[in-house]
């Protein structure tokens, strides 16, 4: 590898790193405005989306001039491939941070609909994923790349348990029935965000081993 391509990939990873912490604070907020019913917060989170688009579309400018640049083979092309599908997953979050953000301003008005038992448990499972799948990113760690993915499986059941409870809640009365809709879309939400996590999971496993394992995971997992 030449030193102008090493140095560019080294940059290459420290802007999606820094795109990568933008998208977490996103979510944390997004949650927390949620949780709290805080519109101020949401509408914090929903003005800083347009600073994450601007992030992902210099990295994707980024990636595109390494190609062009270096034409990189082999492992360096997995790279560059690899940064290009993370930032498209990491770009996907914050939309949907913003989305949560907008369901949870829409929450803040009377009634107010109850907060489910177990959103802050799945949000904080989710927050992890999306941690450790960039953990593995940064350190090339395949096992942390495959825990991240059974995660995925706890926070689908999280989700199904608390869809139910809204359901129920909005049968119980015609007055939950539109917050009833915001908060289900939020909750659903999440869930996305979790499934983003895995496929940056996935990609690691790509980075790492060469292989496309999305919708097979699974049975790379038995194997290891």
């Amino acid at each position: 590898m030449s030193k102008h391509l090493e140095r560019d990939l080294d940059d290459l990873q420290k802007n999606i790193l820094g795109l990568a912490s933008l998208v977490e604070k996103a979510l944390s907020q997004s949650i927390t405005a949620l949780r709290d019913r805080n519109p101020d917060m949401a509408r914090s989170v929903i003005q800083g989306d347009v600073q994450i688009d601007k992030e992902e579309n210099q990295i994707n400018e980024d990636c595109l001039k390494i190609l062009a640049l270096h034409q990189p083979v082999a492992g360096d092309l997995r790279r560059c491939t690899a940064a290009m599908m993370i930032i498209t997953d990491l770009e996907r979050m914050g939309d949907l941070a913003e989305e949560i953000s907008e369901r949870a301003i829409q929450l803040c008005t009377p009634p107010l609909f109850p907060i489910p038992e177990g959103l802050q448990r799945m949000a904080d499972m989710t927050t992890i994923m999306v941690r450790q799948s960039l953990d593995a990113f940064v350190n090339l760690d395949v096992k942390q790349a495959l825990m991240v993915v059974r995660m995925d499986d706890e926070v689908d059941r999280y989700n199904n348990q608390i869809i139910q409870e809204i359901i129920k809640l909005m049968k119980e009365s015609p007055l939950n029935i539109q917050h009833g809709l915001s908060m289900f879309s939020a909750v659903r939400h999440i869930e996305r965000i979790a499934d983003h996590a895995t496929n940056i999971a996935e990609d690691v496993v790509y980075l790492v081993e060469g292989e496309i394992v999305r919708h097979r995971v699974q049975e790379l997992d038995g194997q290891s």
